[in-house]
């Protein structure tokens, strides 16, 4: 028995002092995510809203298989946004699944505090599966006779995973999800957390299935515009990134949580996804305003191969150079020989610029990045 099949259905229910603690550390975390958002300035703002939307369109397409090319969805979302575009960025076409993902994110962020509608997901599902030629229906709920099953891609037998409502109840599950939805947000009559609304939000979705295809897209969409919602501005967390980096934990917590309608399990699972996205998400604030500090101190003092090897670590993000810099990497990048680029990059240690790790062939080079953790 599926958890549609339940007597209760939709009434999903869970243990409330299970998430206290995780949506208090929410709140606060929220808190100084969106007071370190502050100390952005507007134009690395912009840099750091393409760099995070486009990261959740590319890792949300990720989870279903799908490979994006990042410099046409962050070309797109400049676009639509109006803000110059990268140099030749005007001339570039740009491939349909990757505009209409990008459509999608847009629409999410300047949307998020609406009410939720069938129109709303209608244009989302258009978007999402923009340019897929193997659906007969797109931009409304799947009408077919046959079952929406979730099977494992086994080549021998193939394992049921879920099976979602027969597609002449989609209509009516849609429209009770839509008014728990809107009913249970911030300004609704039955206001929930947090992290319990997200997380039953996307269950609650994914288990109808309404759409042919795209439906996990969609539900983590609708976990982000529920999070907009409490938060009261676009969320820009990091939820698709964190979830792909641990994509089995995600599938195996959907498939124990679909046969009934007690989703504490799933709620808790969810809630601390939720909360390494946030700390994903604020760690990349971090860098940019790290990055905006070095700048402050650097600008005027390196030449130009210091640099163009500078700009390339900090393109790493983050997390940086996988295993440090390397002479190696830096000749590479510089295209200087040994030893000037010995002495470039004992010249970036001496300045503060890069610290220094290892010896002879194991020497790396780490960016000197003041974030609020050092």
């Amino acid at each position: 028995m599926w958890n549609w099949q339940t007597p209760n259905w939709p009434s999903l229910i869970y243990d409330s002092s299970a998430l206290e603690a995780l949506e208090r550390r929410f709140l606060l975390r929220a808190g100084v995510f969106l007071g370190a958002l502050k100390h952005v300035s507007t134009e690395d703002g912009d840099a750091l809203r393409i760099d995070l939307i486009s990261e959740e369109a590319l890792q949300t397409s990720a989870i279903e298989g799908e490979i994006l090319n990042r410099e046409s969805v962050q070309i797109s979302l400049r676009r639509q946004f109006g803000l110059e575009a990268s140099p030749g960025g005007d001339l570039v076409r740009i491939p349909t699944r990757e505009q209409g993902i990008a459509q999608m994110m847009v629409d999410l962020y300047r949307h998020g505090p609406d009410l939720l509608d069938h129109e709303t997901l209608f244009g989302w599902h258009r978007m999402v599966m923009s340019g897929d030629r193997r659906l007969s229906l797109t931009g409304a709920y799947r009408t077919h006779p046959e079952p929406m099953q979730v099977v494992s891609d086994s080549l021998h037998e193939a394992q049921v995973f879920f099976e979602a409502p027969p597609s002449q109840r989609v209509p009516y599950e849609m429209a009770e999800f839509l008014r728990w939805f809107n009913n249970s947000g911030p300004q609704g009559g039955s206001p929930l957390p947090a992290l319990a609304r997200a997380g039953a939000a996307h269950l609650h979705f994914v288990c109808i299935h309404p759409f042919e295809d795209g439906n996990g897209r969609i539900a983590r969409a609708l976990a982000e515009k529920s999070l907009a919602q409490n938060l009261g501005q676009p969320s820009l967390i990091a939820l698709a990134f964190t979830i792909e980096r641990a994509r089995k934990n995600y599938y195996a917590a959907l498939a124990r949580n679909n046969r009934g309608i007690e989703i504490t399990d799933w709620l808790v699972y969810f809630a601390e996804t939720i909360l390494a996205a946030l700390e994903n998400t604020h760690a990349r604030i971090d860098f940019y305003i790290a990055k905006a500090r070095f700048h402050d101190i650097h600008r005027g003092r390196l030449n130009i191969r210091q640099e163009k090897a500078i700009a390339r670590m900090i393109r790493e993000g983050p997390d940086g150079f996988k295993g440090g810099l390397s002479a190696e990497n830096y000749i590479s990048i510089t295209k200087a020989s040994r030893a000037t680029a010995t002495r470039d990059l004992n010249d970036l240690v001496e300045k503060g610029a890069l610290t220094k790790t290892g010896s002879l062939r194991h020497t790396r080079y780490w960016l000197n990045l003041l974030t609020s953790d050092r």
